[in-house]
């Protein structure tokens, strides 16, 4: 970790261990609006508390990333404006930037400081300033302290502070987003004889109308996804050999291909035991829901439209990073009988 000066604001970030941070979305999860409330949680599991402070921490940081198998964008400092685009709050980072930076030089630690409490002034500062409803910044500000903890306060007040929105995305309303995403694909005429030739159609990036593709009914998202040769995917991003979504075991070993489910969760087949199992290996999400917002492409199968994000890089962190710090304290729990006994020694 940086042994640079902290500023108060972000001494008080550093403070909040995952633990902390993980209730913290839980509790303000009710306050956000239900167009964000999966977005938030899925940004969260693109960007874990627990793989930055690895990185942050390693004494060789090329060597861990090598040994986690990392590869794309992992880290913010690379896309603090872009990488919560697919949030709907998106839209009002610009205010919500400009008040968390306003908000950080006027910081003073309270004991009873929490941080949900300080989401919450920081949010209802915004939608006040801005008239908007708080559920609509509430998720997006959560985004921005974890981005200032993660890039530090110097960064995150360099980057532009600009949305990936063309206004007529960034016109639409949280109702427009939700209809679109519980919209299923007209069958035609006798859509209800149809059995194995239903189509589906695969959002998977809400603010381009050219970002689908076709899913036949019960197949996995990421042979679907393979059939679109409309471009040459490896110049959007290099991980992609066939199709927008990057892939390369189809069995669930290489965790190449997980991607964020913003709507349509339950129009996913269930997680079988090996999806179950990979990935909470891969350090993606550790949850036994059946349907959870965190998902294998090789192995969901569609039954119905969805709307997915697919997150800028991939990874093998989370059985590495537990073994890790079982390790690590095994070794203090160690260090601390051998003080213990030295004292009673003396």
């Amino acid at each position: 970790m940086s042994t640079k000066q902290l500023t108060e604001f972000e001494d008080f970030l550093h403070k909040q261990d995952e633990v902390a941070w993980s209730a913290t979305i839980t509790r303000l999860l009710p306050d956000i609006h239900e167009v964000d409330r999966n977005a938030t949680q899925i940004w969260f599991k693109f960007y874990p508390l627990s793989l930055w402070k690895a990185l942050a921490q390693a004494s060789d940081k090329q060597e861990l990333v090598s040994k986690l198998l990392l590869q794309g964008k992992f880290e913010l400092t690379e896309q603090i404006d872009s990488s919560h685009s697919f949030i709907y709050g998106h839209r009002f980072w610009p205010e919500v930037k400009k008040e968390i930076e306003t908000y950080a030089s006027a910081f003073n630690y309270s004991a009873s400081a929490t941080l949900a409490g300080e989401v919450r002034k920081v949010a209802g500062t915004v939608a006040q300033r801005i008239k908007a409803d708080p559920s609509l910044v509430t998720g997006i500000t959560a985004v921005g302290f974890m981005t200032v903890l993660q890039t530090g306060l110097a960064a995150f007040k360099d980057a532009p502070g600009k949305i990936r929105l063309d206004k007529k995305q960034a016109s639409k309303s949280p109702v427009d987003v939700l209809s679109a995403r519980a919209q299923d694909d007209s069958q035609g005429l006798f859509g209800f004889l149809k059995t194995v030739d239903k189509q589906w159609t695969v959002t998977y990036d809400e603010a381009d109308t050219r970002a689908r593709f076709k899913a036949i009914n019960e197949e996995e998202l990421a042979s679907a996804a393979a059939r679109d040769q409309s471009q040459d995917w490896r110049v959007r991003d290099e991980r992609c050999i066939e199709g927008p979504i990057p892939v390369e075991c189809r069995s669930a070993a290489c965790g190449t291909c997980w991607v964020g489910v913003l709507g349509g969760a339950e129009k996913l087949t269930d997680v079988k035991v090996r999806e179950a199992k990979m990935i909470k290996e891969f350090g993606y999400i550790d949850t036994d829901e059946t349907k959870p917002i965190i998902r294998l492409a090789c192995q969901a199968q569609s039954t119905g439209s969805v709307s997915i994000v697919i997150p800028p890089w991939n990874g093998i962190f989370g059985k590495p990073l537990k073994a890790q710090e079982m390790e690590n304290t095994k070794s203090n729990a160690a260090f601390a009988d051998h003080a213990s006994l030295n004292g009673v020694a003396n």
